[in-house]
């Protein structure tokens, strides 16, 4: 971790040069940071006596992280890996394998990081898909025991086993973002890429952040268009799953979701609409949200009473096609 917190150090004194010294005033201003990254938008909220200008420090996080991570990124790290010109990990790719492998083990390999192949296979990872999908072929390619870490470089069983990061990347990426305000010694800002959500503090009513849902529904493709619910949110992580935005029909008229089941190796079919996770950071969400979309709503419902420190509000579809709805009761709703 020392170069990941040497980074953050380095980025809050730059930040913290630019800001200049706070003043006593107990007036609060807004500083607001809007843009596109890794596929996505980006919209910052910090709340201060000061206002913030943290604009290149935010780019040299999102910059440093595609050139990690990003799958769609040819020249990244990860990318790399997969064409196996290199073996050696970054701090960030390790972490993220680390944590997706605890929640592998946990699902029995349900979800996995070395799906790649599959989701390559069906044109999920912004690839042709592939005119026939040899499921059995490429399975032996997919598990999470089949790569570990040695001395920060990455071992595969086999060289064509790949890595795809995108359930846990942006997750990843936004608490990267928090702890870099952490460091700043800010204390209430509000951090949201492409879903994917981290707030503390307040917000400029003195309250808690409040984080609208949208409703699942197809052609809600415009995000605070249409909303399903409001939700409070400080200190935690939050992230939303759907299968209503991504999805193909297939013969029998069923939606196809863009998630892989890593144990059958079968795009997912599902009556879950969207699953919203809200955890201890961005990164517990957002895997835990991808989890959901793929294991079904009851067992959902038992890793959430194992996981008291999750929280959960799915939208699915009844017997009729009604939408129905399950919250846990730790959840904080505005009401």
């Amino acid at each position: 971790m020392k170069k990941l917190n040497i980074l953050i150090s380095a980025l809050a004194v730059t930040a913290l040069s630019l800001t200049g010294c706070k003043n006593d005033s107990p007036q609060y201003v807004q500083s607001v940071f809007d843009g596109f990254i890794q596929g996505s938008t980006y919209h910052i909220v910090i709340k201060d006596t000061v206002r913030h200008d943290v604009s290149a420090a935010l780019d040299s996080i999102y910059r440093l992280m595609d050139m990690s991570m990003s799958v769609y990124e040819p020249n990244s790290l990860i990318s790399r890996i997969n064409r196996n010109e290199t073996d050696s990990l970054d701090i960030y790719i390790e972490e993220c394998i680390r944590v997706a492998e605890e929640v592998s083990i946990e699902t029995g390999g349900v979800y996995d990081i070395t799906i790649k192949p599959l989701t390559a296979a069906y044109g999920f990872a912004g690839e042709v898909s592939a005119e026939e999908v040899n499921v059995d072929s490429l399975l032996q390619l997919v598990g999470y025991d089949k790569i570990r870490i040695v001395e920060r470089r990455l071992v595969k069983e086999r060289p064509e086993i790949q890595l795809d990061l995108n359930s846990i990347a942006q997750g990843y990426t936004v608490d990267l973002i928090a702890k870099y305000f952490d460091a700043l010694g800010l204390e209430n800002y509000i951090i949201e890429m492409g879903g994917e959500i981290f707030s503390r503090g307040t917000n400029m009513k003195g309250i808690s952040w409040v984080v609208g849902i949208d409703k699942p529904f197809e052609g809600n493709y415009t995000p605070g268009a249409d909303l399903q619910v409001k939700l409070k949110l400080s200190g935690k992580g939050l992230a939303t799953s759907g299968n209503y935005r991504k999805f193909y029909t297939d013969e029998s008229g069923r939606k196809v979701v863009h998630t892989v089941n890593a144990r059958t190796g079968e795009p997912v079919v599902s009556t879950m609409l969207s699953a919203t996770v809200v955890g201890p950071d961005a990164t517990a969400a957002d895997v835990w949200g991808t989890v959901f979309m793929i294991v079904g709503l009851e067992r959902t419902k038992e890793i959430l009473a194992e996981h008291t420190e999750l929280a959960a509000y799915i939208v699915y579809s009844g017997d009729n096609g009604e939408y129905l709805v399950y919250a846990t009761d730790n959840l904080e709703i505005q009401e």
